[in-house]
């Protein structure tokens, strides 16, 4: 319909948001930041409160560090002038622990953890983990299943009329239907299982504050529906959803807008009257050639003209009675002209601040795999803050209905604003309750440094765009400065190292769109698949400059990178490769090419390996030209979606060829929400697009069962003898019998040296037997208790987290010796180094690579 047509509209700037740092404080700002945020009645007492705002329920271990997100949103909750409490993985088979801090004036924050509590307990072969490195001591089971949920429904228990907000990664990856990789099926969206009134998904600052301000003037919990970053249920046909304008996107293969043809054999009145209208003109008689005069209408008429001599000038009479029709404006709508925009054609659409997006229900994408696809897409589609639209999604069926409604992501924070929150005075330790029981996590990352958010690689199988989004949000130098000055200066047992200065991604530090008007129309899911976008800007110059200064800093040894590194944008910075490799490597440097073939690499969106070939290049230059010997730990990843047996051949060929043998492998782990899930539940490629027509779109090979992943884990470790038998199997079935032989060419020998014939993880090879205690920070210790006690005097030398110790390990495996290397892949050079101090060992022994986080 022509009436509904308009010119697009000018490309609209990325919204505005209210700074975090523009709110009133609350009235309980008087009382001032705590040391520690209280977990006790005594600690509340001792701070004079006589009750908390705001209740926190975590699952993780109380550390106050700003990498731990319990520790950042109470922080920042304090720094709007509320107090705020914690309760760190309550005992949930009662309401009472609960109870302990009394009840909040304003709500429940539930929180799984840093986490998913799914991923924390489960391995990706659905075992039972045995360790939980937010954990005290860490030992596994100290939280439930589904734990945001769980603990959601205790807190509706112990005060029912408190209202409840979900936060975290494990309610941002479960706002929708998701796929549940552990029970197998499509799960409901956690806000129908928890009860709770509100979910805020991805980093919740922004969020949070506007929702405690607006609870803190007494505004019910029911009326905030227009926070961005937030997911709610609302019933169907609500009357605070008037002034939504609805898309619906319930079916795929539906054609859009089809515009009715205009049938030729209609008069012109006859075409008015089905618009409920009439011809002003044809009524007058102005188009019967039989009737010489008539009336027409009055501004038609020139001024001082009868009627006659007006159509005189514009009726020719050819005789046969045809003659030109002259096209005029209905004179009907000439009333609306002037309201009308200039017609181009397209679509006039609602403001898409104002339009929700109707995603399948429930009910049909748990039975419909097609469905649960494209719905999987059109969320990743709406993920920029600039352009994203709402999304609704119905959840049952009949009078009880709910719709989940999901809100768009939240703005960015700005610098000023990441500064504010990363320099809210954070104690950088373990809650004092805790004791001396180490917390493995704590330990990994307390002489670390994040300095940004987000990733704009849109890798498949990860959930950072899902959960943080994918505009870069990045500190200042002075304010990354300032708290490695903090970490020289306060926490306990610094050497003058830290351990790393990166985040989600290493080299993304203040890189972005160059174009604020691009960034917020654009709709890509990655910045640099299936190439590096022209409009990003990739100048790793402010990088340098930072590392520079921080290596400068008086008391400060050494700065490693520990983060992954996203080398096809370092290979387009040659300085900032030379800067790395010259300064902030520790002998080994992870990166991830997850794979080798262009057909997995394209499911994952990664470069190829050529890639890789080109920075392994750079690396060793920049290496040898700083005299160092340094090596690169590559990380590739087993059963992907779209990954064919022949694929993780060519991997295993390729491994063998450049002399690699990977100690711990990846195997792909659906994560709820991430699209490498979507395409492991479906067999499509959302990437290419979603149809029922066979012809259209993309069916994927989809590595399921338990044979099959072996397989393709044992083509990454195909050095382990106790994979052979199974390769050999395999590479007959395809063919390939010639990779078989016992020379160093072939892949596998026709040998079968005296083993147990059985497979067994590289995790569980590593740990100890089912039973035992198998964390690398509990094991050295029962180590030392089961051997006497010369070996607790032992073990009572050396730190036991240092290194995993052999207690439980299978018979006829030896310990490691004091010192060894224990790195993704052996068979690589030992780093020698000499260290001074308290650590030193002697020279020549290898030393345990302080800088990188182990591969799991």
């Amino acid at each position: 319909m022509s009436d509904l047509t308009v010119a697009s509209p000018a490309a609209p700037a990325m919204p505005s948001a209210k700074p975090i740092d523009s709110y009133k404080p609350f009235w309980a700002k008087r009382f001032g930041p705590a040391k520690f945020l209280p977990t006790s009645r005594a600690e509340m007492d001792a701070l004079g409160w006589d009750s908390c705002d705001i209740v926190i329920v975590t699952g993780d271990a109380y550390v106050d560090h700003p990498s731990f997100g319990m520790a950042v949103i109470g922080r920042v909750l304090e720094n709007q002038g509320f107090r705020v409490g914690i309760i760190s993985q309550p005992d949930w088979l009662s309401a009472e622990p609960f109870k302990v801090l009394g009840k909040p004036n304003l709500f429940w924050g539930v929180a799984a953890g840093n986490m998913d509590s799914m991923i924390n307990r489960y391995t990706a072969d659905r075992k039972i983990r045995s360790d939980d490195a937010y954990t005290p001591g860490g030992q596994g089971g100290a939280r439930p299943d589904r734990c945001s949920a769980v603990y959601a429904q205790r807190c509706r228990e112990a005060f029912k009329d408190v209202p409840i907000i979900m936060g975290g990664i494990e309610a941002s990856l479960r706002r929708i239907a998701h796929y549940d990789y552990w029970s197998d099926k499509v799960r409901r969206a956690i806000l129908m299982d928890a009860k709770a009134d509100l979910l805020l998904y991805g980093n919740a600052e922004r969020a949070i504050i506007e929702v405690a301000h607006r609870l803190a003037a007494r505004e019910p919990i029911e009326s905030l529906t227009n926070v961005r970053g937030t997911a709610f249920l609302r019933r169907r046909h609500d009357p605070t959803a008037e002034g939504w304008f609805e898309l619906d996107s319930t079916e795929v293969d539906q054609p859009g807008r089809i515009d009715q043809h205009i049938n030729p054999y209609l008069t012109t009145g006859q075409l008015a009257a089905e618009k409920g209208e009439t011809c002003a003109m044809e009524e007058a008689g102005a188009f019967d050639p039989l009737q010489g005069s008539g009336k027409v209408p009055a501004g038609q008429a020139q001024a001082g003209q009868t009627g006659q001599a007006a159509l005189s000038s514009t009726q020719v009479d050819l005789r046969g009675g045809a003659k030109p029709i002259q096209i005029v404006r209905n004179p009907a709508l000439s009333h609306k002209a002037a309201a009308l925009p200039e017609r181009s054609g397209k679509i006039a659409l609602p403001p898409r601040e104002r339009t929700v997006i109707r995603l399948p229900a429930y009910e049909q994408v748990k039975d419909d795999p097609v469905l649960y696809a494209h719905a999987n897409r059109v969320l990743h589609l709406e993920t920029n803050p600039g352009n994203a639209r709402a999304l609704v999604q119905r959840h049952g069926e009949g009078p009880g209905a709910r719709d989940v409604w999901i809100n768009p992501p939240p703005i960015p924070l700005t610098t000023a604003e990441m500064d504010l929150v990363f320099d809210l005075p954070y104690a950088r330790a373990p809650h004092p309750s805790y004791g001396d029981a180490v917390i493995p996590a704590w330990d990994m990352i307390r002489f670390s440094v994040n300095i940004m958010r987000g990733c704009f690689g849109g890798c498949t199988f990860c959930s950072i765009t899902e959960h943080e989004g994918r505009i870069i949000q990045s500190r200042s130098e002075a304010s990354v400065l300032k708290e490695i000055e903090d970490i020289r200066d306060k926490v306990k047992g610094f050497t003058g190292v830290i351990s790393d200065l990166g985040g989600p991604t290493a080299n993304m530090y203040r890189l972005g769109c160059a174009s604020k008007a691009i960034e917020s129309v654009c709709r890509k899911p990655s910045c640099v698949y299936p190439s590096i976008c022209q409009n990003l800007h990739t100048d790793h110059g402010p990088l340098v400059r930072m590392y520079r200064r921080a290596r400068a800093l008086p008391g400060i040894k050494k700065i490693l990178i520990g983060s992954g590194l996203r080398y096809d944008l370092a290979v387009r910075a040659p300085e900032y490769v030379k800067e790395l490799v010259t300064h902030h490597v520790g002998g080994y440097l992870k990166i991830a090419p997850e794979h080798t073939e262009s057909g997995p690499l394209s499911k994952m969106m990664k470069p190829g390996i050529g890639t890789y070939d080109r920075f392994k290049q750079m690396f060793e230059q920049f290496s040898e030209e700083a005299g160092k010997k340094q090596y690169l730990i590559p990380y590739f990843i087993a059963a992907h979606p779209g990954t064919t047996d022949e694929d993780m051949m060519n991997l295993a060929v390729w491994l063998k060829r450049n002399g690699f043998k990977a100690d711990q492998v990846q195997t792909f782990y659906p994560s709820p929400m991430a699209t490498a899930t979507a395409m492991y539940h479906s067999g499509l490629n959302p990437l290419k697009g979603i149809s029922r027509d066979p012809g259209k779109g993309e069916k994927l090979d989809v590595v399921k069962g338990e044979k099959r992943r072996r397989l393709h884990k044992a083509f990454l470790r195909y050095h382990d003898p106790n994979n052979w038998p199974l390769l050999r199997e395999a590479l007959k079935e395809m063919g390939r019998g010639d990779l078989i032989g016992n020379t160093p060419n072939h892949l596998i020998p026709t040998y079968q040296p005296t083993t147990d014939g059985g497979y067994e993880s590289a995790r569980r090879k590593n740990s100890t037997q089912s039973g035992t205690k198998t964390s690398v920070v509990t094991v050295g210790r029962a180590a030392g208790q089961g051997r006497g006690s010369q070996a607790q005097a032992h073990s009572a030398e050396r730190d036991p987290r240092n290194l995993p110790a052999s207690a439980g390990r299978p018979a006829g495996k030896t310990a490691p010796r004091p010192g060894q290397i224990l790195t993704q892949h052996t068979g690589l050079p030992p780093r020698q180094q000499q260290v001074s101090g308290r650590d030193a060992r002697p020279t020549g022994k290898p030393m345990a690579p302080r800088g990188g986080k182990k591969a799991r």
